[in-house]
């Protein structure tokens, strides 16, 4: 049985991101998001405990930006991060897209 790790709640999404790590820069689409980290749909490599700089596309065209650790790689897919720091604003933007989903589900 697979350990639920998740503490926040989560929203399916399709937001345009950019990404980059120690070895490359690319464009994604985040299709999972809490205040606490996301999934990235993307090529390129990345390592377990790799940092990465992330700009996500909310839908009113402001992008936030964050850094965060992978902890999961799904080979040819993508990978899942947990957000290590982001600026106030970042966070707040963040908060209320998210509230407001959850508010229209």
């Amino acid at each position: 049985m697979k350990i639920e790790r998740r503490r926040a709640e989560r929203i399916r999404v399709n937001l345009k991101a950019r990404w980059e790590g120690s070895l490359t820069q690319q464009e994604a689409e985040v299709t999972d998001l809490s205040v606490t980290g996301c999934f990235v749909l993307s090529g390129g490599r990345v390592e377990p405990k790799e940092l990465v700089r992330i700009e996500i596309a909310l839908p009113d065209d402001v992008a936030i930006y964050a850094w965060a650790e992978v902890v999961e790689e799904a080979s040819e897919i993508g990978f899942a991060v947990r957000f290590t720091s982001m600026d106030d604003n970042d966070r707040d933007r963040l908060q209320w897209f998210i509230r407001r989903a959850l508010a229209a589900e």
